[in-house]
């Protein structure tokens, strides 16, 4: 694997860094500023909106510069989104720097993707991808639990001003790793907007956003869910999450591995179990060891599917795949919030903090099935008679060979 996506992996491990650790500050952010924990919750909800809106946005504008030019300017556009969080006077403009960072979110990933795939062979695409979203996955391990720890004895600012040092280090590695790729000859915005059309490329869509929802339905909850169902000291779940985080480093790296031998298998083989995981787990939640092994599961079987779509949705959309790749990533954070609501409306409706188990087997069933259809319609659409249905004899044996 080339140099340059250790320069995206460190990239991708400060994005991810700094959009998870919030979370672990919400209560010393809020008592700073002297608004509720709701209300700095806005500061994740900002994120999350600014990366759905932001990857189309910031993709149609990288359509006139390098992909490695653009690439940078992300960064840069992250590093003094952090650094306005850390310096922030008031509430509101650290909810400016959160959404100005969160702009660089979804093209970073989007972009990267497509670099990343484009630096190796064809047969690896799916690994160079898994390895530029390992800094993602070790940030959950790593970056995250480090900065709530920091934020929490030292300073969330401090939190803000390393995450901003982390995004100083990511543009000096892209700038000194990542070669010139200059942006395809007569591709336009017309053409990456067509890539939409495909109904390939919306499946694979529609499966990120099911599949990944999945897996944050319960993930969302789990705080309540180990405490209240579990048994576990409020100070465990830190260290629950930090399971989490393993499973998704390693079954980032398997489905990686996989998705470049057997890109659809391998995607059956994650959403099934998945499914059936999340179900489970329903059941494991009331045991401290078989819930800290679910948790892992959970991790490693969510992410096993995210080099396989981010690489089915590059694929279908050949020829113009950035804006493709980039508002996948938007469908992600789509997931995530979707399924945190219908998490919430579960356990609101009296079901209990298990509840959202279910919501989340059901979505990953759901992305199950819309696999099977994507492949069912692929088969269907390569098959020579479908192609030359209702043509004479010579004529299909003419354009058979043809």
């Amino acid at each position: 694997m080339p140099l340059a996506l250790l320069a995206l992996a460190i990239g991708a491990f400060g994005i991810g860094t700094t959009e998870f650790v919030i979370m672990g500050l919400l209560p010393e952010v809020a008592d700073d500023f002297g608004v509720s924990v709701p209300t700095a919750g806005f500061l994740v909800t900002g994120y999350a909106l600014g990366v759905m809106f932001g990857a189309p946005l910031m993709t149609v504008v990288g359509t006139k510069v390098s992909r490695k030019r653009m690439l940078m300017l992300l960064m840069g556009l992250f590093i003094v989104g952090n650094l306005l969080s850390a310096l922030a006077p008031a509430f509101a403009v650290m909810l400016i720097g959160r959404v100005v960072a969160s702009l660089a979110h979804g093209a970073f990933f989007g972009i990267g993707s497509v670099v990343a795939a484009e630096l190796v062979a064809p047969d690896k695409k799916a690994g160079a991808i898994a390895m530029m979203f390992t800094g993602l996955t070790v940030a959950n391990v790593v970056g995250v639990p480090l900065g709530t720890l920091v934020g929490q004895q030292v300073g969330w600012r401090v939190t803000f001003g390393l995450v901003a040092a982390l995004g100083v280090i990511g543009l000096a590695g892209v700038a000194r790793l990542v070669p010139d790729m200059p942006r395809p000859e007569g591709v336009h915005l017309r053409h990456e907007l067509a890539a939409f059309k495909n109904v390939q490329v919306l499946l694979a869509m529609a499966m990120t956003v099911l599949g990944f929802g999945g897996v944050f339905a319960a993930i969302t909850y789990i705080t309540p869910m180990m405490t209240h169902v579990a048994g576990f000291a409020d100070g465990s779940v830190t260290w629950l999450l930090v399971l989490f985080g393993l499973g998704m480093v390693g079954g980032n790296l398997v489905g990686g591995r996989f998705a470049d031998r057997a890109l659809m298998p391998m995607l059956y083989v994650s959403l099934s179990a998945l499914a059936i995981v999340l179900a489970l787990f329903t059941v494991t939640a009331h045991h401290k060891v078989l819930a800290a092994v679910t948790i892992t599961l959970i991790g490693a079987l969510g992410f096993a599917t995210v080099p396989p779509l981010q690489k089915r949705v590059l694929d279908q959309a050949h020829g113009a795949p950035t804006l493709a790749a980039a508002v996948n990533i938007g469908a992600f954070n789509l997931g995530n919030a979707l399924s945190a609501w219908l998490g919430g409306l579960v356990i609101a409706a009296g079901l209990g903090y298990t509840a959202p188990n279910w919501v989340g087997a059901v979505l990953a069933a759901a992305a199950l099935v819309l696999a099977v259809l994507s492949a069912a319609l692929e088969r269907r659409d390569s098959t020579p008679s479908a192609v030359v249905a209702g043509a004479a004899p010579a004529e299909q044996r003419a354009a058979v060979h043809h």
